[in-house]
Formats: structure tokens, C-alpha cells, sequence
């Protein structure tokens, strides 16, 4: 099946040329489409930061050693931990 020109009479029977009666909804279309993937695909990859963050965090703080002697915790490398 041929492609429609923009020229053309637009095949819904407007008595429109296609550029002026379909071909800027299918545009527009396709756009909003494009930016939805666009949103979504930053939207996870923020979330997945945001998980990323949380886990590295939560694995730093579970390392934490009290010391008797000095009265406050210290990190696996022996570093003072507020």
C-alpha cells in the first residue's frame, strides 16, 4: 500500500490535503510517544539511583564497630564514624 504525500486528499474523505488534516496528529503522535519513552526510561533510571543509594548506605552502616576505649564508633577501616 502506497504511502499517503502530503499533498495529497487525505484518505478520511475530508476533502482536506493530508498535510492539513491528519498528518499533524500523526506527528504530534508520534512525539508525545517518543517523549513518554524518554520520561520513563530517566524515571527508572532515577529510581534505580535512588535503590542504588539506599543499598550502599544501608551495606556502609552495617559495618560500624563501637569502641569501648575511644567511646564511638568506628568503620571496617578503622576510621572514626559520627
Amino acid at each position: 500500500m502506497a504511502k499517503t504525500g502530503r499533498n495529497e486528499p487525505c484518505p478520511c474523505g475530508s476533502g482536506k490535503k493530508y498535510k492539513n488534516c491528519h498528518e499533524s496528529k500523526t506527528s504530534s503522535s508520534r512525539t508525545s510517544r517518543i517523549l513518554m519513552v524518554v520520561v520513563g526510561a530517566a524515571l527508572l533510571a532515577a529510581i534505580a539511583a535512588g535503590v542504588a543509594s539506599v543499598t550502599s548506605e544501608r551495606s556502609r552502616s552495617s559495618v560500624r564497630v563501637w569502641s569501648p576505649e575511644h567511646g564511638h564508633y568506628h568503620d571496617a577501616n578503622g576510621v572514626q564514624v559520627p
